[in-house]
Order: C-alpha cells, then structure tokens, then sequence
C-alpha cells in the first residue's frame, strides 16, 4: 500500500478481520481493529435463529426505534453478514471466509468452534497465516476452561472486585463491564504481536484472552505484597492505600479527586492550602511517612475543601499545579470544551435520523490516525456483497 492510501484509510488498511464473537470482549476487540482501517466483517445470527436476530448488543440498554445506541458504538466501521453458525452450509461459509482473512476473533465458550468444526488447526489447514482472536472467561485451558465467565466473575477472581467498596461493606462493581474490554485491549495487542510475528514466520498463531488475566494483569502490587509480606489488600473506599495523599475530598457543594502524592506536589498541595507547617514537616517528605499518617493529611486537605465550591478548588489547586479534578457524569462529558477539542466527542446521524455524540478513537495516531468511516450496520447489510461470490456459481461451472 502507497504512503497515501495508508495515511487516509488508517495504519491497519488491508487487514481483513472475520468477526464471529458477540456483545462487548470481541466486538470491542473488533471495533479497535476496524477503527484502525481494518475491514471488520461481523457474523451475526439471522432473524429467527434468536429470540431477536443478530447481535444481542442490538438490544442491550437504551433503545432508539428498537435498536441500542451502544450498537452505534460497538459496531461503527464494521460490514454485517448472517450466518447461523448451528447449520453445516453456514459453517462452510464461515470457513471459506475464514481461509481469505488475516484475524478471526471469537468468545464463544472454549471447544464450540472445534464443535462446528472451525477450531483452529481445521481452519490453519486452509490458512496458515491466519490469526485467531480467542476471548473467553477462564482461557482455552486449565480447570475452569469450561465455566462460564462473564466480566462480573473475571473482575472478582482477578482481584478487582474485593478492592471495590468501603471497608466492611459488600463490595461494589463499576457500572460499564470492565473485564470485557480490559480482555479486549489486550486481545488487540496480541493480534498486533502476532501480525509482527507472521512479517517474519509467514505463520499466524491463537491469542489466547482470559478475562480474568486481563484484569489480574492491572492489579499492580497486589500478589507481590501478599508474597512477600502476607499481606492481603483490603477495600478503602475512595483512597489508594500505600500512597498518600490521594482521595475524593468533599466541597461545600460536591466532590473533587485530588492525588497529592508525589514529593514535591505535596509541599505545594500543603502550602495552597494553608498548612505550611504539614508541607514542611521532614516526617512527610516521602510517601511512606505520609502513607503512615494519611487520616491526619485526609483530615487537613478536607477542612480546607468542605469550605469551598468545587470551581474554587479546582482553580486554587490547579494554579498550584496539583493535580485535581471534578467527578464527571455523561452531562460533564458533553459539555467539556477538552473532550471536544481532543476529538473525543463526534457527532454522527444514524440511518434512523437520530443524531448521536459518540465516543472518538483513540488512541491518538499523529500520521495515520483511525476515523468513523460507516456507521453501525443493519442486520445482514452486507450479505450480497460478502456472500455473494461465495455463493455464486464460478464461470467455470456455469458451462455447459
């Protein structure tokens, strides 16, 4: 490809990608992948063979005229077939798609694919540079390999969960499904590893996501500490234990996040908020003496903030240079003029008229970035134009 056509189509442009998984770990994946340039070709069950037809992510949540406007995210730059993948004759469909693609991503539960006959060794026979993309909730091996794992367990056995919460009390989830795309980002980085690998192999291998290693792998110290010390980390509400200060501080009419952690912000931190005497206290030089007297340094940091708005306290610390910020909702999203600026916020018109900000792409490319090219598609949208040379008679065999 010409350095022009891949400065406009986007870094990963010729890269075909047969998309068979379904709701948020592989079409998330998928959704990286096609942001990026690549033609993500998504597979998903026809009218009749589901309650509902396709992806049930066209269902899930907020609807506009019976659709998702998660779906719009989801699903953007992506081409849409139907197959069900129950019937032989779609299956070999399937696997002469398969056979003509670069990645094939999945996260159906482990052993299905090689039940439908599309495992990856039958499928390498036909394309031995193919990677496939496998995301399940405990891996293709091991004991659990056949549990089902949603991101709601992944979270809890990687680790996450017990951490969510205050002290003493249940623990809490976040409200989006983190394990999912956690396991997709790191699905997305495989499949690049692996197209690295194939430029000097000329073979293509399975990238093997679990979705609790996914998130096991962003829990820092966690299992060092406990090796080391015993020690097992509890929840502590807002605050980052070990590393001080750095909480959510209650205002007169809110809440802000302040990490005032670091040596030198400290000292500036103490000195913008009246207290001189903590900033220069040798005792609080380095975190391990502010970790140990973190309710003192909670408590001075909050005298100070219960007595202001938020805007004051932003605009204090933030000419301090702290580090400082509002707890966002969607609201504050949308009308934040950085959002905008960065393009993070895009407006598009779906085929339905409805006009819909959305998330932009990151991450940020400065020579081939990724760009919204289409717009999620309809159910089976692109059947003629995928299916249909798969399906046609070939001019040999329409001789006579």
């Amino acid at each position: 490809m010409n350095t022009e056509a891949l400065l406009h189509d986007g870094p990963l442009a010729g890269l075909k990608v047969l998309e068979l998984g379904q709701l948020i770990a592989g079409p998330f994946a998928g959704k990286t992948l096609a942001d990026f340039g690549a033609t993500v070709i998504k597979v998903e069950p026809p009218a009749g063979a589901t309650a509902s037809g396709g992806d049930p992510l066209r269902q899930w949540r907020m609807l506009h005229e019976g659709e998702s406007v998660w779906w719009q995210v989801q699903s953007r730059n992506k081409q849409s077939i139907t197959l069900d993948l129950r019937e032989p004759a779609d299956r070999a469909l399937a696997r002469r798609l398969a056979a003509e693609s670069d990645v094939l991503i999945e996260n159906f539960r482990p052993g299905l694919m090689e039940e439908w006959g599309l495992g990856y060794d039958t499928l390498a026979a036909d394309n031995p540079g193919l990677i496939m993309l496998r995301i399940s909730g405990f891996g293709q091996t091991g004991p659990y390999r056949d549990l089902p794992g949603f991101a709601v367990v992944a979270e809890a056995m990687g680790g996450l969960r017990h951490l969510m919460g205050e002290p003493g009390r249940p623990p809490v989830r976040a409200g989006v499904s983190l394990g999912d795309t956690l396991a997709a980002l790191h699905g997305v980085i495989g499949v690049l590893l692996a197209l690295q690998a194939r430029q000097r192999t000329g073979r293509g291998q399975v990238v093997d996501v679990a979705l609790y290693e996914s998130v096991f792998n962003c829990m820092e110290s966690l299992l060092p500490e406990y090796s080391a010390f015993g020690a097992v980390r509890e929840p502590a509400g807002s605050a980052l234990p070990g590393i001080a200060p750095s909480n959510a501080y209650r205002c007169a009419d809110g809440q802000v996040v302040i990490g005032g952690n670091g040596d030198s912000i400290f000292k500036r931190l103490m000195s913008a908020i009246g207290r001189e005497d903590l900033g220069q206290d040798p005792g609080l030089a380095g975190n391990a003496g502010r970790a140990a007297r973190v309710d003192e340094l909670d408590a001075a940091i909050t005298a100070w903030t219960v007595q202001r708005p938020v805007d004051e306290v932003l605009r204090l610390l933030q000419a301090a240079r702290v580090p400082v910020g509002r707890i966002y909702t969607a609201r504050d999203i949308a009308e934040d003029p950085h959002y905008r600026a960065r393009g993070m916020i895009e407006t598009i018109t779906t085929a339905k008229g409805l006009r819909l900000e959305v998330p932009g792409v990151v991450p940020k490319l400065s020579d081939t970035p990724g760009r919204l090219r289409s717009l999620a598609p309809a159910l089976g949208e692109h059947n003629a134009a995928v299916l249909g040379p798969l399906t046609r008679p070939s001019a040999d065999s329409s001789k006579t």
